[in-house]
């Protein structure tokens, strides 16, 4: 290809949302995704144990939307991020992209995909190298890819940092000059350099003060309208999921136990862990005050992903449990239109075990229901009238 083509393809307009939305056909499908590392021991390094951080993912992206992925520190979503980039090796399944099959590409084969697609990382002080210029870090997908932009790299690159909220003239400057707010900025840009068609975002704005998460929010947002993107977007704050997201994953032990709609999700929640997790979202709303709220406490920790619950990997922590849940791995499956469960005893839908009615011992202290009373804001005192210094 020479570079006058590749000139041509850097200046093809992007899809907008709406052209990409009416796509029929998913842009990323993934079936059974698995990642187990292996622990190992003794002089000859045998296996002994896996931890089973991605056990088995099923779930599709479509043109132009944003798939949020939530849930609790350890669950799998920065493993599943890096898994469907291919920054890791599955050890089972498939991935899909634009048809064709990535799952075990080599870095050869996978080099062309990188244009297409891209990942933002959290920690935008350890993702940027510190000996190189925002020109060079953001300019090296161009070089790295072979690609010569219309204008030049140095133009192409100060455009960007334009878009992402930067001035040009920081073209020669280093990352240590930058706060951590500009820093993630500088790392998007080097993300959506080459245009990608898919956007991987491992908690981009948790590592930020929060007066700066809403404006890279924000950004990401005028980002896709404005180059057609389609994001999966991996946080543990769901108000930020709930801001950016078409359909929301909500991950637990390293499988998706609840996949629906933003608003299904958060009008009628199915799975008792995702009740859980949203009846703990504080609501900043001044009209709440006085008002009376339950909160759902789960006792006891995550079980380790060394030795997963046999079964429903949530049932050693749900007040729902019976037997079956200890037996019987659920199904992720629809139970409403666009949203699916994996849940033997769901919440707002028909119980998928009705025959199971005994709960089991631990399941009656596996929670704590806490009444929390929002209160007024109560009125600032006011400070006593200085008094006069006479001279």
């Amino acid at each position: 290809m020479n570079d006058d083509v590749k000139g041509q393809e850097m200046t093809t307009p992007a899809q907008t949302p709406a052209q990409t939305k009416g796509a029929s056909e998913p842009l990323l499908k993934v079936d059974g995704l698995v990642k187990h590392f292996p622990i190992k021991k003794g002089l000859l390094q045998r296996q002994v144990a896996a931890v089973q951080a991605v056990d088995g993912l099923t779930f599709d992206v479509r043109p132009g939307e944003t798939l949020g992925v939530v849930g609790e520190s350890g669950c799998g979503k920065s493993t599943m991020g890096r898994l469907i980039t291919r920054l890791l090796e599955p050890t089972g399944g498939r991935i899909e992209f634009e048809g064709t099959d990535i799952t075990h590409l080599n870095t050869g084969k996978m080099r062309p995909l990188r244009r297409d697609v891209q990942m933002i990382f959290q920690d935008p002080y350890s993702s940027l190298n510190p000996r190189h210029t925002i020109g060079t870090i953001v300019g090296a997908p161009f070089k790295l890819q072979g690609v010569k932009p219309e204008g030049g790299v140095k133009k192409t690159v100060q455009e960007m940092l334009e878009r992402v909220g930067l001035s040009p003239e920081h073209y020669n400057r280093y990352p240590h000059e930058f706060s951590g707010g500009q820093r993630q900025r500088i790392g998007i840009a080097r993300a959506l350099a080459l245009r990608p068609k898919l956007v991987v975002a491992d908690e981009p704005v948790s590592a930020l003060d929060v007066s700066i998460q809403a404006q890279v929010v924000n950004l990401l947002d005028d980002l896709q309208d404005e180059l057609g993107l389609t994001y999966v977007i991996i946080a543990h704050d769901l108000s930020v999921i709930r801001h950016v997201s078409d359909r929301i994953a909500v991950m637990y032990l390293g499988k998706i136990v609840e996949l629906a709609d933003r608003k299904d999700l958060y009008a009628t929640p199915m799975h008792p862990y995702t009740k859980a997790l949203l009846s703990a979202v504080p609501v900043p709303d001044p009209r709440r005050r006085g008002v009376k709220s339950e909160r759902i406490l789960l006792r006891g920790d995550v079980p380790s992903p060394i030795d997963p619950p046999a079964g429903c990997r949530f049932h050693t922590r749900c007040w729902k449990a019976t037997q079956i849940c200890t037996t019987k791995e659920p199904p992720l499956i629809p139970l409403a239109t666009g949203h699916q469960v994996a849940c033997h005893h769901p919440e707002n839908a028909a119980d998928q075990a009705p025959e199971d009615t005994t709960l089991l011992s631990a399941a009656k202290e596996a929670v704590e229901v806490v009444t929390v009373v929002a209160k007024a804001e109560e009125e600032p005192t006011p400070e006593p009238p200085a008094k006069r210094v006479e001279k």
